[in-house]
């Protein structure tokens, strides 16, 4: 079993409290928009990461991060892009890798539209998962992200965290 940490869209942020609701995280995902090196650095300190770049992303994260990155953990095949859509209005690039080969039985992680979303592709056979935004950047009202576990084959104890209102100064 690994109990994953799930963030998005940091715009250079990283509010302290994601460290406690991430201490019993055995690794961390981010979906892209980590917004600086210094946000990636962190959370590499951290936990063990994973990750995709994102939009606003520079060359230097980019050299660490992949666009699209696919992988199985503990059974489950995850395929995390940044800019992915979600289930009928997927985006196109996105959608023919999806239709190529979709994680079946898995999940499909990404981030970009700052809106929290839990669906499921009954089509095609996975989860969708965006965490929303945990940064101050954007039209997001408030700042959230996940955690889930992920054990034998099954994604289990899935729970949204918000971190409060978007703002520009963090109390």
């Amino acid at each position: 079993m690994k109990k994953i940490g799930l963030l998005s869209d940091t715009h250079s942020i990283l509010d302290e409290r994601i460290f406690g609701h991430f201490a019993e995280c055995d690794e961390v995902w981010h979906a892209g928009d980590f917004g600086s090196f210094e946000v990636l650095e962190t959370l590499r300190a951290f936990k063990p990461l994973r990750g995709v770049y994102g939009n606003i992303d520079d060359v230097r994260i980019q050299s660490q991060m992949p666009l699209d990155l696919r992988f199985v953990c503990e059974d489950v095949p995850v395929f995390m892009t940044h800019i992915g859509g979600y289930p009928g209005r997927y985006q196109p690039r996105v959608r023919k890798i999806l239709q190529a080969d979709p994680p079946r039985n898995g999940l499909f992680i990404c981030g970009h539209s700052h809106i929290l979303k839990v669906m499921p592709d009954k089509q095609m056979g996975f989860l969708h998962l965006n965490p929303g935004a945990c940064g101050n950047e954007g039209w997001h009202q408030v700042r959230t992200l996940m955690r889930f576990e992920l054990a034998a084959g099954s994604i289990r104890e899935l729970q949204v965290i918000e971190l409060g209102p978007r703002s520009r100064k963090l109390e």
